[in-house]
């Protein structure tokens, strides 16, 4: 039936609300029960408002996202998955970082029995983008493969295996999604403690785990997109609005594809990028199928 569809598969239909929002207001509710929220200041409002005079618009789009922003909201989305799931741990082999390591300094043992902090995830997942130059939409699409992952192989994200997971869904969509070949000695590059053949072997179980199914609908990857704008809303986390003048929305425009003119296009990309983005901006096919 289409509703147990949805339940089960959240991450394969556009109208199911994805996991990571969920798990986050699952966690909300139980931390409104402890009176965490009750006793939090609400701080001073710093939010710009839209008026008849004036609209204030971020610089994220749908089709170009801010990276920076993006790369918070995927990993915060990370975050909850790990504070909010079963107790059980369940997991693989293959994902297990104290059986296959990212590092050759053993990690203590202490290290898979305390959640990893937000800040910890996000320094791991820039790190890789960074180095290897990935495109922001990408970070998206790591959520996607995530979510997949945790409802087709029924397993949590926990300590001991959310960097290897993170990992595996990175490589396969650099595979999928980018226009000229990716190699995994790329990534042996980049992480050089972890061989070659360890990588392989995550992503050959990784295709299998998904079932081959790496292919991201426009509409799954707009929820998506959405769902992350609304966990920013939720936990404060600030875009960066300006005010809407004649050239930002000719800018827009031109981003958009609405524009027939491709030197316009351009200019506006290059406008469009700051100095907080990670990678320069690029154009990418992969929200298309």
């Amino acid at each position: 039936p289409a509703g147990a569809a949805l339940e089960s598969n959240p991450a394969d239909h556009p109208r199911a609300r994805t996991i990571f929002l969920n798990k986050f207001h699952a966690y909300a509710q139980d931390q409104r029960k402890s009176n965490y929220f009750n006793h939090m200041s609400p701080g001073q409002l710093t939010g710009k408002y839209s008026s008849c005079s004036m609209i204030f618009l971020d610089d994220s789009t749908l089709s170009q996202p801010n990276h920076r922003n993006v790369v918070e909201c995927v990993t915060l989305a990370v975050y909850y998955h790990i504070k909010n799931r079963e107790d059980a741990n369940r997991s693989l082999d293959i994902l297990d970082e104290r059986l296959h390591p990212l590092t050759r300094e053993k990690l203590p043992e202490e290290y898979f029995e305390h959640d990893p902090e937000h800040n910890c995830i996000y320094r791991f997942v820039a790190f890789i983008f960074n180095a290897a130059w990935l495109p922001t939409e990408w970070a998206i699409i790591t959520l996607v493969y995530l979510e997949r992952l945790v409802s087709y192989a029924e397993i949590d994200i926990c300590p001991a295996n959310w960097r290897r997971i993170l990992l595996g869904a990175i490589l396969l969509e650099a595979k999928v999604w980018h226009d000229q070949a990716v190699w995994n000695i790329d990534f042996c590059r980049v992480l050089r403690d972890v061989a070659l053949k360890d990588i392989n072997e995550l992503e050959r179980h990784y295709l299998i785990l998904l079932e081959y199914n790496v292919n991201v609908s426009g509409s799954v990857y707009a929820k998506c997109y959405f769902d992350l704008h609304s966990l920013a809303v939720e936990n404060d986390i600030h875009f960066v609005f300006e005010s809407l003048t004649r050239e930002r929305a000719q800018d827009l425009e031109a981003m958009s594809g609405l524009g027939e003119d491709k030197d316009l296009h351009r200019a506006a990309m290059r406008r469009s990028s700051s100095d907080g983005n990670f990678i320069g901006i690029r154009l990418s096919n992969a929200v298309l199928s």
